[in-house]
């Protein structure tokens, strides 16, 4: 059951960061999608959907390699 969760909280930021990189490729060929009333929206949207989404990972797997010991010394707080 932990596996399935912590699979879901992986999942779950991993598909908004997805689709922040889709509606970023869209507006770079002038696609426009329906919730932003423009382009420029659009991208920023997309690159703080991104730029969350990877973070988030990064750190949970960050937070797991500490408690198990298995980061370098200037990672460890």
């Amino acid at each position: 059951m932990k596996r399935a969760i912590a699979f879901l909280i992986l999942f779950i930021p991993g598909a908004l960061a997805a689709y922040g990189i889709k509606i970023m490729r869209d507006m770079l060929f002038g696609i426009s999608q329906f919730p932003y009333p423009a382009l420029w929206v659009q991208f920023l949207v997309g690159l703080f959907l991104t730029i969350s989404g990877i973070g988030f990972i990064a750190g949970f797997v960050l937070h797991r390699d500490r408690k198990k010991d298995k980061v370098q010394t200037r990672f460890k707080v």
